[in-house]
């Protein structure tokens, strides 16, 4: 009995099985990626969230509509899947090393300012005395056309993005039904701006999101302050000689060994950056309305008008037609390894400081001397990083969150303001793993009193009205990069 019990269970379709694919024959799934190299694991994973999600959020209400209507979740399924399809091939087909390396950190960095320049003009004529808060200051710096000076989003403009999404990816056979494409829109605008958006914005997510990526979960352990005694000395023996002597020994193989490994990870990867083929370099946005056309190249002023026209015409016969002629290789470095670096120095405030402005001077002298090579190789990490894996880790831990018993989980309450206090608290006394860090790289880095620097780096992100722009402009930059026509629109 227990083996039949068994056989039962193994053999019971799965929950994306009974509300997805009701009719498919076997418990298989059919593929959600085109890609072939995509892991069974990550495909599986995806299914059950979309039919978790559809089972919390659409079938309570479509049950009261329609009973015995079990259509209706396969079928947006079904469209999901073109949506999937066509983002996964949006993604693989663009360049998203601009997107990281270069339009990333120069949006960062121009909130940084744009915030530094509103708060330095609080209680100034420039605040009409006193009388604008600071975010109506960072509004009229860095206006949005669908944000308010309150932080508030115009749900029209997202649902003309959502909108333009869904036409651009699912065929025209299933985005002419007006009824399934709403249903879809709406529940994406739900998501983003009732539950995403109002979170991440929010300056104790942001802590928060920080003490969760450098470890710091638990209160911060305040260190006792070292004693000025001298230790009391302690005879020397002869074990003592020994074990410091094999301690020695085994402290620098293990720092040789290391040395080779890194040495081997090293040369493989040069090698491996090498071999792979380089990218065009994207065309840079232009600033002007009506941009220069590539092949179109400045006329210099001649002082003979019939010298110019002789050369011009014997050019002309001479040479093959200027529409054959293919435009030169554009050899403009990308630069990537600067905006992020640039992005750093302003959130610290490193010109501020000698030691920190001359490190920062030093890297990007490096970084220029090493432009063409590192050019190949943060696009190569990045695609290394952008992995199957990296998305089946994200869809398991945003699954165990959203639904850890297989419901949508109760919203999390809100920390209070004390809590909020001692996140912050508990970043500004972060300094590290290491007492050597914490000696000597802190004091060069981020200045005598590295809490001073840390909370000029946080203040920034502590207006949920600034970091709405700050999101909204990193999401037109995201949907420019995968669907550029949204730009010639």
């Amino acid at each position: 009995m227990a083996s039949v019990a068994s056989t039962k269970s193994a053999f019971k379709p799965s929950l994306a099985k009974r509300l997805l694919f009701p009719a498919a024959p076997a418990n298989d799934l059919p593929p959600l990626f085109t890609s072939p190299s995509t892991p069974p694991e990550l495909t599986a994973e995806l299914y059950d969230f979309i039919a978790l999600a559809l089972r919390a959020f659409v079938n309570p209400w479509w049950t009261k509509i329609s009973r015995y209507d079990k259509d209706f979740l396969p079928d947006i399924t079904r469209i999901l899947t073109h949506v999937i399809r066509a983002l996964e091939a949006r993604v693989l087909a663009a360049d998203l090393a601009p997107l990281v390396f270069r339009d990333g950190p120069a949006i960062i960095t121009q909130h940084y300012r744009d915030y530094r320049n509103a708060a330095a003009k609080l209680s100034t004529s420039y605040a009409a005395g006193g009388a604008l808060p600071l975010p109506v200051l960072f509004h009229s710096l860095q206006p949005h056309m669908a944000v308010s000076a309150d932080g508030q989003i115009d749900p029209e403009y997202m649902r003309q993005l959502v909108d333009h999404i869904l036409k651009s990816c699912l065929p025209q056979e299933d985005y002419a039904p007006e009824p399934e494409r709403f249903v879809i829109r709406e529940i994406v605008l739900k998501i983003l701006l009732k539950d995403v958006i109002p979170k991440i914005t929010q300056p104790w997510f942001i802590q928060k999101t920080i003490l969760d990526l450098l470890g710091q979960d638990d209160d911060v352990v305040i260190t006792k302050p070292r004693s000025s005694s001298p230790p009391t000395a302690s005879p020397l023996a002869f074990h003592t000689l020994i074990v410091v002597f094999l301690s020695a020994i085994q402290a620098l193989s293990g720092a040789c060994l290391a040395m080779i490994n890194g040495y081997k990870q090293a040369v493989g990867t040069i090698k491996r950056v090498n071999q792979t083929p380089s990218r065009p370099p994207p065309a840079r946005r232009s600033s002007s309305p009506h941009p220069r056309s590539p092949t179109s190249v400045p006329i210099p002023m001649s002082p003979s008008i019939s010298a110019t026209s002789s050369i011009s015409s014997w050019a002309a016969s001479t040479e093959p037609s200027a529409s054959t002629v293919p435009p030169p290789p554009d050899t403009t470095p990308n630069d990537y390894a600067l905006p992020p670096l640039a992005l750093v120095s302003e959130i610290f405030t490193t010109p501020a400081r000698m030691a920190s402005a001359s490190i920062t001077h030093t890297l990007s002298l490096f970084l220029v001397a090493f432009a063409p090579f590192l050019d190949r190789l943060l696009p190569y990490l990045l695609a290394q990083a952008l992995s199957p894996k990296l998305l089946l880790t994200t869809t398991r831990n945003a699954k165990r969150t959203l639904f850890p018993n297989g419901y949508p989980a109760p919203p999390p309450v809100d920390p209070t303001l004390e809590e909020q206090a001692q996140m912050r608290a508990r970043l500004l006394a972060y300094r590290g793993k290491s007492p050597w860090v914490e000696t000597h790289i802190l004091p060069l880095a981020l200045g005598p009193d590295p809490s001073e620097t840390i909370a000029a780096a946080l203040d920034p992100l502590t207006n949920r009205e600034c970091n709405v722009h700050l999101v909204m402009l990193l999401l037109d930059c995201i949907l420019g990069t995968l669907f550029p026509e949204l730009l010639a629109e």
